[in-house]
């Protein structure tokens, strides 16, 4: 049977990273004048980009040193597709893996998203932004005098709320995995972003198989649908 994993935040709760939603999760904890969901998007960095990069550095790097568990090591030879954009999958060994919404460690060219399949990554070196200047440091950085350019300046490599999947994601062929799945298995997910609703789409259409493991696990209506209340470290240790 191809099984396809489908992982969110909840499988990094356990290396320390908290997860999305919940108290201390990043959506929860916004900036001082903003929410999360006006945070991540490409709107605040053309209009506020010391605001957008610094809610960045400091929701997102400061956990950049935090090392995977047990969850990612156990899936590092699986056909994986992750939410995550910690790395941990990569620093467990997974080669294989798509991760949707990409990687904090990594930023892109700033572009026209019509054109993003042209557009290679490169590390993003959060460790030489200076204490002592902050809002300096992160604008040389990301190359931004005023505002970000199109095509000059740079972005964190990940997936805002106003911007859409394309091949710089890596879309089609997380499609083409889930088209192919016999059974889907979602770890850690509160199903509130697209990719968990077209993977749920498919496995419907398709009649498949679907575990959900999740402490909280968040009922999807569908009747070929188990349902493991438990941290996925339970989960892998039953195998």
């Amino acid at each position: 049977m191809s099984t396809l994993y489908i992982t969110g935040a909840g499988v990094s709760a356990e290396s320390g990273i908290p997860t999305f939603r919940g108290e201390d999760g990043y959506w929860t904890v916004g900036s001082k004048n903003y929410t999360p969901q006006e945070m991540a998007t490409r709107a605040m960095y053309q209009h506020q980009p010391f605001e957008f990069l610094s809610w960045y550095y400091h929701r997102f790097a400061t956990y950049r040193h935090h090392g995977p568990n047990a969850v990612h090591h156990w899936l590092a030879d699986k056909n994986l597709i992750t939410q995550n954009i910690d790395g941990l999958d990569g620093k467990a060994g997974t080669t294989d893996n798509i991760s949707t919404h990409r990687r904090i460690d990594q930023m892109t060219t700033f572009h026209d998203q019509d054109r993003a399949a042209e557009i290679m990554p490169v590390a993003t070196p959060w460790d030489d932004v200076d204490q002592s200047d902050v809002a300096e440091s992160l604008f040389q950085l990301f190359r931004i005098k005023g505002t970000p350019e199109l095509d000059a300046s740079f972005k964190p490599y990940v997936l805002l709320f106003d911007e859409f999947y394309t091949e710089l994601y890596r879309i089609e062929e997380a499609q083409r995995r889930m088209m192919n799945a016999d059974r889907i298995v979602f770890m850690g997910t509160s199903f509130s972003v697209n990719i968990t609703q077209m993977a749920v789409q498919v496995a419907m259409a398709k009649r498949l198989p679907v575990e959900i493991v999740d402490p909280n696990p968040v009922d999807i209506g569908y009747d070929e649908a188990t349902y493991h209340r438990m941290r996925a470290s339970e989960y892998v240790a039953q195998f």
